[in-house]
């Protein structure tokens, strides 16, 4: 059973690195079809907000975070899951990014989709970010916020 606690806020990592940041890609098995999105979760009893980002963070991309400060704090999506989403700024301090996985996630969600890939995004211009990731109703334009926040803007 799901505590309600963990659905009211979702935490997520602003993994950045030489001006990019780092994305996972969700795949549902069934049609294939996927999306970028930045990592995150919800938290669990008794852990602070750093330390639910950083357990996030080596859960889905295998890297060693350290969280530097509160990016974002924003409304969640209206009709989402969660009803907030509060964006951490993190810095790696080890491992190689690599598609994890959600143990938290109910068995039926882990049968529909997986992480199935982790990518770079250059902050400093979207022109490879590519088509699918740029028409995203969601990530693309937290990236746009995460870029304003960090002062990075077109060229």
């Amino acid at each position: 059973m799901s505590h309600p606690h963990k659905r009211i806020t979702r935490y997520q990592g602003a993994i950045i690195q030489a001006g990019r940041i780092l994305l996972i890609r969700h795949t549902e098995h069934a049609g294939g079809h996927g999306y970028w999105a930045i990592p995150g979760g919800g938290i669990e009893l008794g852990e602070t907000e750093e330390a639910c980002v950083c357990r996030e963070m080596f859960e889905e991309t295998a890297l060693e975070v350290q969280v530097e400060r509160l990016l974002l704090d924003e409304a969640g999506i209206p009709g989402g899951v969660y009803q907030r989403l509060k964006t951490y700024l993190c810095r790696i301090i080890s491992g190689e990014a690599s598609p994890g996985h959600e143990p938290e996630a109910a068995a039926s969600d882990q049968a529909n989709y997986a992480i199935t890939a982790v990518a770079w995004f250059d902050l400093r211009d979207s022109a490879d970010w590519g088509a699918e990731l740029c028409v995203d109703p969601i990530t693309f334009p937290l990236l746009q916020r995460i870029r304003a926040a960090l002062g990075y803007l077109e060229p």
